[in-house]
C-alpha cells in the first residue's frame, strides 16, 4: 500500500565501528538487537500458547507461539525471480546489462550479505519486520501526510444519523469496546478466509494509546498500556475528553453530551494553537527540532503529552462530506482528499489513528502506517461501523440511546504558550504540507457493472482479474508497461507484515499487447491470471522478491559495501502502486437485507511523482470501489482519465471471458482447459 512510496530510493548512513575477520561489528549488533526484541515478544506470548491446551476458546494471541518464522529465500532464487519480473520492462540491451549486474552480485557480494541474513533468520522470528519499520517508515524524513498515512471511509449510501455529536458518541464508544476486547484478547484470531490457518496478530498490540514521535535522524513509536481519554480538535482548540467516569466507560449518550459541549464551546484558540498540527504534516526534522526546543517542558509539554498519550485522536470538522449534492462523483473525490490530508493542520498525523466526524454526521479515519498495515486498522473500522449502526443505534431524533450522568466534568481545554519563533516554524511546515496536499489529484468511484460474482463464474480470481485490468488500463493510457506494486501480507508468519507482488509480468504484458490485435487472447489471459495467482501465493508464503532484496541492501549499508545491483533495484520507481482492501468481517454486515450499508473502502496518496496509487475494495458480488490518486503537477497523469480506462478495461476483459467469445478460439488437439487455482 502506501509503504511503496517509502520503499523507493530510501537512503541511510551507517559507519561500521570496526571489521574483524571480515565481520562487521555494526551489522552483528543490529542482528543481535533484532533477536532480543523478537525473544521478548515470544516470552510475553508464551502464556497464550498454554491457553490453547487448557480447553479454553482461542484468544487473539493464542496461535502466536505456533506461527513459523519467515523463511529466508536463497540469493539465487531471488535474483532469478527479480530478473523474470523486470523482463517485460526492459529491451534486450537493458536486460542484458541488468543480468550481468545481477549475476555479478549473486556470485560475489550477495553470498556475504546472505550469510548475515542467515544469522538473523536463525536468531530473530522475522528477518524483515523490524528493519522494515525502522528504515522504510521511521527513518523517512519527508512528510508522512499523503506519503505514508492512509484513510478509510464511512458507509457509501447511508449516514446513520445527521447529528455530528451523536455519530461521534456511538463511534467512539464502539472503538473503546473494541479496545476492551483487544485488552482481554477476546477478539477472534484472524485466519485466511475459508480456512483454519491463523494469521499473526502482533500488529494489534500498538493500535491504541500510541503515537509516532519525531527525531532528527529517526522517529520512534511510543505505546502506553492504557489511556482513559481521547484528544479532540475543534475550531483550532484541543481538548482532553475523559471517556471513563467513576471507573466505568461512558455510554454513547454521555460521550455525545460531552462532544456537544465541545461543539458549543465558544472560547478562542490560544495564540499559535489553531494550526499547531501542521508540525505533524510537514517535514520530520523541523518538527523534531521544534518538539525539543518548544515542547520539552512546562505547559506545552503537558498539553503535547495529553495528545500523544490519548487512546486516539478525534477531529470535529465543520465541513460536510460524503456522496451528496448534484455531483456525487466530485463529492467523493473531495471526501477522499479531506480524509487524506484535511486542512493540513486539523489532524494529528502522528497518532496511530485519527477519527474525523463531519458536520452532517459522516465520519472517516486517517491512520499512521509505521505501527501496522491497513487490514489491521480496517478490522477495527469494520467493527466500529457495524457496532454503531446494528448494535448501538439511535433514537427517533437521531441521538444516541441512554441517559446522561449530570455530574460529568466538562472536557478540559488544553493550554499552550507558543512563541513567535515556533509560530514561524508552524507556518513553514504548513506551507510544505499545503503544497503537497494541493498537488494530490483524487478520483473515487463505484464500479457497478458487475463484481466478483460474474468474475468467479468465469473461473478467474477476482484479484487477478482486476490486476490485469489495471495493466491494460495503464498500457492504453501510456503506451508502455511499468513496475507495479501490489501489497500482499506475510502474516502467516510470526511478526509478518507485507510483501510485494510484482503484477506486471511477461504473461500479463503478452495478453495486453494481443488484446487489441487480431489474435484472440483468451488463453493468454488465462496464463496471465494463473501467473498472478502463483506470484501472490509465493509472496504470502515467504518466497517474494522485494523484502529479501531490501534486507540484503540494509546489510550492505552496515558493512559499508556498495552494490550497483542493489542500488539500482532499490531506486526503481513504482509508477503503479496498488492494494486491495478486503472486507474481513462479512458476518457483521447483512448485505442481502441491508445492501445500502456498504463501506466505500479506503485509499492512499500517489507513490511516484509520475504514477498512480490505486486502492480497490471488492464489496459483495456486484460492486468494486476504486480510489485513484496521482499528482496534478505531472502532465502525464489524470486520476479521472485513468478511472475511465479502468472501467473500459474491466468491461473489455469480461466480454472476452464470456462463453461466446471463448468458443470462438479453436482448441488444439488433445489440449484441455487449464486448471484455475482457488481464488486468492
Amino acid at each position: 500500500m502506501a509503504e511503496a512510496h517509502q520503499a523507493v530510493a530510501f537512503q541511510f548512513t551507517v559507519t561500521p565501528e570496526g571489521i574483524d575477520l571480515q565481520l562487521s561489528h555494526q551489522a552483528l549488533t543490529e542482528i543481535y538487537l533484532s533477536g532480543v526484541r523478537s525473544w521478548k515478544k515470544r516470552i510475553v506470548r508464551l502464556k497464550a500458547l498454554v491457553r490453547i491446551f487448557s480447553g479454553r476458546k482461542p484468544l487473539l494471541y493464542s496461535y502466536q507461539g505456533s506461527l513459523p518464522n519467515l523463511p529466508l529465500p536463497t540469493t539465487k532464487d531471488t535474483v532469478k525471480r527479480y530478473l523474470e519480473s523486470v523482463r517485460p520492462l526492459m529491451d534486450d540491451t537493458q536486460f542484458e546489462r541488468m543480468t550481468k549486474l545481477a549475476t555479478e552480485f549473486e556470485t560475489t557480494l550477495g553470498n556475504r550479505l546472505q550469510w548475515y541474513l542467515k544469522l538473523k533468520a536463525l536468531w530473530a522470528a522475522n528477518y524483515v519486520s523490524d528493519w522494515w519499520e525502522e528504515y522504510v517508515y521511521l527513518r523517512g524524513r519527508s512528510p508522512i501526510m499523503v506519503n505514508s498515512n492512509y484513510y478509510g471511509m464511512d458507509f457509501l449510501y447511508v449516514t446513520p444519523t445527521p447529528i455530528q455529536a451523536a455519530r461521534a458518541g456511538n463511534t467512539i464508544h464502539a472503538m473503546l469496546l473494541y479496545r476492551r476486547k483487544l485488552n482481554k484478547e477476546e477478539i477472534k484470531p484472524s485466519r485466511i478466509p475459508g480456512t483454519v490457518i491463523p494469521l499473526c496478530a502482533a500488529q494489534c498490540e500498538r493500535m491504541f494509546n500510541t503515537t509516532r514521535t519525531p527525531g532528527e535522524e529517526t522517529d520512534t513509536v511510543q505505546h502506553w498500556q492504557d489511556s482513559d481519554y481521547v484528544a479532540v480538535y475543534h475550531r483550532g482548540r484541543y481538548f482532553r475528553l475523559r471517556v471513563y467516569h467513576s471507573g466505568r466507560l461512558l455510554s454513547p449518550r454521555e460521550i455525545e453530551f460531552q462532544i456537544q459541549r465541545i461543539l458549543d464551546d465558544t472560547s478562542p484558540p490560544s495564540k499559535g494553537e489553531e494550526k499547531l498540527g501542521a508540525l505533524t504534516a510537514g517535514d520530520r526534522i523541523p518538527w523534531a527540532k521544534a518538539r525539543v526546543k518548544y515542547f520539552s517542558s512546562g505547559v506545552n509539554k503537558r498539553s503535547l503529552d495529553c495528545i500523544e498519550k490519548a487512546a486516539f485522536f478525534v477531529t470535529l470538522d465543520d465541513d460536510e462530506q460524503g456522496m451528496m449534492g448534484d455531483d456525487p462523483a466530485a463529492s467523493l473525490d473531495r471526501y477522499a482528499k479531506s480524509l487524506l490530508h484535511g486542512k493540513c493542520y486539523d489532524r494529528w498525523f502522528d497518532k496511530s489513528f485519527s477519527v474525523v466526524f463531519y458536520k452532517n454526521g459522516k465520519n472517516g479515519m486517517n491512520a499512521e502506517h509505521s505501527w501496522a498495515d491497513a487490514p489491521v486498522v480496517a478490522h477495527l473500522w469494520e467493527y466500529a461501523l457495524a457496532t454503531d449502526s446494528f448494535q448501538l443505534g439511535y433514537n427517533a431524533e437521531g441521538h444516541c440511546k441512554g441517559e446522561v450522568d449530570s455530574s460529568l466534568p466538562k472536557p478540559q481545554k488544553l493550554n499552550w504558550e507558543i512563541p513567535p519563533e515556533c509560530e514561524e516554524l508552524i507556518s513553514q511546515s504548513l506551507a510544505v504540507a499545503q503544497n503537497l496536499a494541493d498537488d494530490v489529484d483524487f478520483h473515487v468511484f463505484s464500479f457497478r457493472d458487475f463484481g466478483k460474482g460474474k468474475v468467479k463464474k468465469c473461473r478467474v480470481s477476482p484479484d487477478a482479474f482486476i490486476q490485469i485490468a489495471l495493466q491494460l488500463a495503464y498500457y492504453r493510457e501510456r503506451g508502455s508497461f511499468c513496475l507495479t506494486y501490489e501489497a500482499s501480507m506475510t502474516r502467516l508468519f510470526r511478526e509478518g507484515r507485507t510483501e510485494t507482488v510484482r503484477s506486471c509480468t511477461s504473461e500479463s504484458s503478452a495478453f495486453v499487447q494481443a488484446l487489441d490485435g487480431e489474435e484472440v487472447p483468451w488463453r493468454l489471459f488465462r496464463a496471465a491470471s494463473e501467473k498472478h495467482q502463483q506470484l501472490y501465493r509465493m509472496a504470502m508464503t515467504g518466497a517474494g522478491i522485494d523484502r529479501h532484496l531490501f534486507c540484503l541492501y540494509v546489510v550492505s549499508k552496515y558493512l559499508g559495501e556498495e552494490s550497483p545491483f542493489l542500488k539500482e533495484v532499490l531506486s526503481e520507481p513504482w509508477r503503479l502502486s496498488t492494494s486491495q482492501t478486503p472486507v474481513q468481517q462479512v458476518e457483521l454486515f447483512d448485505l442481502v437485507n441491508h445492501p445500502e450499508y456498504i463501506s466505500c473502502g479506503g485509499g492512499f496518496g500517489p507513490v511516484a511523482d509520475d504514477g498512480y496509487g490505486v486502492s480497490y475494495c471488492i464489496v459483495g458480488d456486484n460492486m468494486i470501489n476504486f480510489h485513484i490518486s496521482c499528482k496534478h503537477s505531472c502532465p502525464q497523469t489524470d486520476a479521472h482519465k485513468f478511472g475511465a480506462q479502468i472501467r473500459k478495461a474491466l468491461r473489455d476483459i469480461l466480454q472476452l471471458l464470456s462463453p461466446n467469445q471463448q468458443e470462438k478460439e479453436p482448441k488444439k488437439t488433445g489440449e484441455s482447459r487449464p486448471e484455475v487455482k482457488k481464488d486468492q
